[in-house]
């Protein structure tokens, strides 16, 4: 059996990936000239793939510049956090595990770095420094990257992703500070950080009180259009042996709303599900049955609500225009109009409402489908 055509959960790299040629340009731009970065958007909307791709051209295209990813996911205090930008930089600085070690001894000598590697396989290299160590000196792993990349006459680019994750450490602002502090110095050396949690980016990266305010350029990503959309999935089918029609893949990008991870999941899942031609009964078919697969998860999301949240969503499904309006506020029992800036807040922090083009919108597509079409139509 053919692997299906299309990625989605994933990072989506070459060919799975599509789109994005102005953001793609602006980012190679900004990598070569080592300009400090922020990408903000929605959640899976293709920001890891995004960077991933631009990182993939320059390591074809230009020898002088190395791009270092580091993930902070998993990352829970200060302490994992310099020892695994360490880590990543050694890495992506070398090509074997002697010359990674050199590095270590020559860069970080200071910290007296732990290197032990996989007896069977010396690629899988392991790095650490006692925390009392790095407490003391900092700045040693926080210019690492500048150190190697001035002694090499390189330039690199730190591309950091769930960056937001820092505002769980132990005195997150002091620790943002001495980011700063240090990162804003660097020349040979620029940053790139992003994440899932678009209204904390938001806060980190605008907010005039904080350490990282006016730290780079804000790039601030739309959906990719339906016409961009529609080749693409038409390609995909046809270089596997099945075919779509234009209208068919049309439909497949509205249904989900142009958004990056909804219309590869049912391109795929219509995919999964035809011989060799696409009707147009399989479109709606494979998009209802995401809509059941995400309904659990959708359901576990609304009971957490409280009523006037829900209510506040239903009125936002609906389209209502003017949500301060005695008319609106007294249709669906929403209180005074403080109210719904209060809610609106609580929406915000949870990723379930965003606003675009200064307008409220639920986020994610198919659970305003699913609110609108299943849940208050109970």
């Amino acid at each position: 059996m053919k692997n299906a055509p299309f990625v989605y959960g994933k990072i989506a790299t070459s060919p799975d990936f599509t789109g994005r040629e102005i953001e793609i340009q602006h980012l190679t731009n900004n990598f070569e000239n080592l300009v400090n970065t922020i990408i903000i958007s929605p959640r899976r909307w293709g920001k890891s793939s995004l960077v991933a791709k631009v990182a993939e051209n320059i390591d074809i295209e230009n020898n002088n510049t190395i791009v270092v990813n580091m993930d902070l996911f998993s990352i829970k205090n200060e302490e994992e956090f310099y020892t695994t930008l360490a880590h990543q930089v050694l890495k992506s600085s070398a090509t074997k595990w002697e010359e990674f070690a050199a590095n270590a001894k020559k860069f970080l000598s200071q910290l007296l770095p732990q290197i032990t590697f996989s007896p069977d396989n010396q690629n899988e290299i392991s790095f650490g420094v006692a925390w009392e160590t790095l407490q003391k000196r900092p700045d040693e792993i926080l210019n690492l990257a500048e150190k190697i990349a001035l002694d090499r006459g390189i330039k690199m680019v730190i591309c950091i992703d769930e960056f937001q994750n820092i505002s769980s450490f132990d005195e997150p602002l002091a620790f943002q500070k001495k980011l700063r502090a240090h990162w804003q110095k660097h020349q040979n050396t620029s940053y790139c950080l992003f994440g899932s949690k678009r209204h904390m980016l938001l806060d980190v990266f605008t907010n005039s009180s904080m350490p990282f305010y006016k730290f780079g350029d804000i790039i601030f990503l739309e959906k990719i259009p339906e016409e961009k959309w529609i080749p693409f999935i038409e390609k995909r089918f046809n270089d596997s042996g099945k075919k779509i029609a234009k209208n068919q893949a049309k439909q497949i990008a509205k249904l989900a709303d142009n958004h990056p991870y909804y219309v590869q999941q049912l391109a795929q899942q219509v995919w999964f599900n035809i011989e060799k031609k696409c009707s147009d009964e399989d479109i709606p078919e494979a998009f209802n049955r995401i809509t059941d697969q995400l309904s659990l998860i959708f359901s576990t999301v609304i009971n957490s609500l409280t009523k006037p949240e829900i209510s506040l969503l239903h009125a936002l499904v609906n389209k209502e225009d003017h949500l301060f309006s005695q008319k609106t506020l007294k249709k669906y029992r929403l209180g005074a109009s403080p109210n719904i800036v209060r809610l609106k807040k609580k929406l915000l922090e949870r990723e379930i409402i965003s606003i675009e083009n200064d307008v409220i919108v639920i986020q994610d597509p198919l659970f305003s489908y699913w609110l609108e079409k299943r849940y208050f139509k109970q």
